[in-house]
This record gives structure tokens, C-alpha cells and sequence, in this order.
């Protein structure tokens, strides 16, 4: 890892998206009709109310997390390793960071704080595994991490693990997110590309689970009277959730990978299903037809989609002023979509606002305590870049 100068890679996404082909306007105000429909127009960066600087470069990074009180991250990269990145002083490797399967979208995940990081110090990581004969599985688990010149983890504890493990490599999800009150860790858990289960209550594949902090099941859970795994499960019908943000008013939003198309943010319920694999506003790979989400009203809808896919990755919620029209906004990763997405909370319902080509494939999406933005690239050249306010 080695910092970078500031202004190369904002030069060539800059490049990238004014030699691009010409991009659409930007959504009108009333955006029913585009909030209905799966279109969702990109406009280049210098329209952006933002610049692009570059900070860091790593390799294949997944995820991030800013350390509270502090100017520094941790970044996991896909093949094992935790950084510290700090951004007065050196990139330093923590150690104690468990073994992962790493092949395919498996290997080390999500990075997040605890609620009471600044007394405790523990951090949740969530990675992939293996299994007997052939099969993976998410798990997820908490450590105090030790900060100084040799940072390191101690006394890591799993806590949760995808039930059942099943072969393959995708959709593994482990997304990671603590409710504002810091009482309840939620957890997505994709369906690992196998249909069905999303739909099986037995397994806690294809669902958002929700637990107390040291991974035992909350007594209110809707399904907790069922026992076993089925008590960890919070929703159900999911497909591969790569994002989980709260807004201000205490709301969960996901979102998710449709399948052929038919990408989609949700507002989590408790108890919900969101209706995969019966559902999509997407296709299967072979061309099969899904029904759309209207012809099964019994499953709770998106409150957004995408058609052609963005491949939505990393999640974020925005409450601060720096950025002109982003206040009470959920911003979005893209990969094949390759830049950044912005949509307006009003309420329960959420409206398609911004969205910018950046000419490369976006993971991850953080905002920092003092309101700035910042996103991770994706790749085995992945970058740190902040978005800078225009003025």
C-alpha cells in the first residue's frame, strides 16, 4: 500500500467520464415517472457538486470503517489482510486477523465498530470460510482491536455463521450494520447463488438477520417463538445484500443484486419478504423470465430498481450539508454501473436524485464525521478517494 498523489486519479475519472458516451441530464425534481421505471441516467463527474481526490491505493479492497474521534480507517482487502490506514502517519497491517476462503466474492468482508468502540475497542469482521466437502459459508466475528505501532486483534470470538454452508463461491453478502441505538446487529446473508433457500425459514440464507451484540437472539425477534436458526431471521427473500444503512429517523434500507437486471433498495420490515426467488424485476442469466414484483403483491416491493443493472455495492446514509441537495439521501456504489448513486429519503418512499460516471467500478462508500464522503475503488489497483465539496 502507498499513498498516492492527490490529484491522479481524479485527472483520469475525470477523462474517463468526459470521453464517455454523452451522458443524459440529470433526474428533473418530480421524479415519479424515473422512480418508477428502472432508468437511472448518469451525468459525468464535472457536473459533480464534488471533486475527486485521490488518497491511498489497495488491493482489492471490500470494505472500510472511520475509527471514532479519529482521522483513520480500517480497510479490509478481499485476500486476508486489515489495514489501518491513518491519514497523518503510515498504512499499518493489523495482525490477528482470522484465516479466510478466499476465491470467487469470498474472503474478508465488512468492517465495523462497535457502539462503545471509544471504551471497549471491539470491531465485528465478517469473512468466508470453509466447510466439509466442498462448501463455504459467511461468519462473522468480534475482537478488541489494540491500536499503536503494531496494531493488532485479541481475543476474536465468532459469533454467527451462515447456515447451511453450501458450495460455491457468490453471494456470500456478510454486510454488517448496528442499529442506532446500538442494541441490535443486523447481518445480511445472501442466498449464495442457490434460489431457494432465500425462501427456506430452516437456514438464514437469503435473509437479514438481527442479533444483540454477542451474537444470542433477541427475545422480540418475529420468529424467535420458532427457536433455532429460524429465531435469527428479521426478513426474508433476499438475493446478495451488499449494502445495510440506517437513516436519522432510525430506518434499515438495503440493497441488493437483482439477477439479470433488476437491482433494488428496500426498506427492511421486520418479518418482511421481499419475495426472491418468486420475484425480481430482473430475468434469470438464461434468459428465463422472472415474475415482476406487481404480480405478487403479497411480497413487499423495492422502493427503487434498476434496469440496466448498476450492481449496486457499499451503502451509505448522508444527514450533513457539505454536498448541495444530498441531505437525508442513501448513497450507493455502483460496479457495472461504475460510479456513484444518490436517492432522496422522503419518508418511507425514496426518490432517484443524482448519479455520476466515474469510469470505474465503486465498493464501498463511507461517510466520515465531519461529513465528507469517501469511497473505495474496486480491484487489485483499488483506491481511497474523498469526495471534496465544490465551494
Amino acid at each position: 500500500m502507498k499513498n498516492l498523489p492527490p490529484f491522479a486519479l481524479a485527472a483520469a475519472l475525470a477523462v474517463a467520464a468526459c470521453s464517455a458516451p454523452a451522458a443524459t441530464e440529470a433526474a428533473p425534481a418530480d421524479t415519479a415517472a424515473l422512480d418508477a421505471s428502472g432508468e437511472h441516467p448518469a451525468v459525468p463527474l464535472a457536473d459533480a457538486p464534488f471533486r475527486v481526490q485521490e488518497i491511498a491505493s489497495f488491493d482489492e479492497p471490500w470494505a472500510m470503517t472511520f475509527l471514532p474521534g479519529t482521522r483513520a480507517a480500517l480497510v479490509t482487502e478481499k485476500a486476508g489482510k486489515l489495514k489501518l490506514w491513518q491519514e497523518s502517519g503510515p498504512t499499518l497491517d493489523v495482525t490477528g486477523v482470522p484465516a479466510v476462503a478466499y476465491g470467487g466474492q469470498g474472503g474478508l468482508g465488512d468492517v465495523i465498530v462497535a457502539p462503545d468502540f471509544a471504551t471497549s475497542g471491539t470491531i465485528y469482521l465478517s469473512w468466508a470460510e470453509a466447510g466439509s466437502g466442498g462448501t463455504f459459508g459467511a461468519v462473522v466475528g468480534r475482537a478488541k482491536l489494540v491500536q499503536g505501532a503494531a496494531p493488532r486483534l485479541e481475543g476474536l470470538e465468532v459469533i454467527w455463521k451462515q447456515t447451511p454452508k453450501v458450495t460455491g463461491r457468490g453471494h456470500y453478502s456478510h454486510r454488517l450494520a448496528f442499529s442506532p441505538d446500538g442494541r441490535y446487529l443486523f447481518i445480511g446473508s445472501g442466498e449464495r447463488q442457490k434460489f431457494d433457500p432465500a425462501q427456506d425459514m430452516t437456514g438464514n440464507l437469503g435473509k437479514i438477520v438481527r442479533l444483540n451484540p454477542d451474537g444470542s437472539i433477541p427475545a422480540d425477534n418475529p420468529f424467535a417463538g420458532e427457536g433455532g436458526v429460524t429465531a435469527q431471521i428479521w426478513s426474508l427473500g433476499h438475493r446478495n445484500i451488499l449494502g445495510l444503512a440506517f437513516d436519522d429517523s432510525g430506518r434499515l434500507w438495503n440493497q441488493e443484486m437483482g439477477p439479470r437486471h433488476g437491482d433494488e433498495v428496500n426498506l427492511v420490515e421486520a418479518k418482511a419478504n421481499y419475495g426472491y426467488p418468486i420475484v425480481s424485476n430482473g430475468d434469470h442469466y438464461d434468459g428465463r423470465d422472472i415474475p415482476d414484483h406487481p404480480t405478487r403483491p403479497e411480497f413487499a416491493a423495492p422502493k427503487l430498481w434498476w434496469n440496466p443493472a448498476v450492481s449496486p455495492a457499499g451503502l451509505a446514509y448522508y444527514g450533513g450539508d457539505l454536498y448541495p441537495g444530498w441531505k437525508n439521501s442513501l448513497l450507493m456504489g455502483a460496479l457495472s454501473g461504475e460510479g456513484l448513486v444518490q436517492m432522496r429519503i422522503d419518508g418511507t418512499a425514496l426518490h432517484k436524485a443524482g448519479r455520476w460516471d466515474f469510469g470505474t467500478r465503486i465498493r464501498e462508500v463511507e461517510v466520515r464525521e465531519d461529513g465528507t464522503v469517501w469511497l473505495l475503488t474496486d480491484g487489485d489497483d483499488g483506491r481511497l478517494v474523498k469526495l471534496v465539496p465544490k465551494r
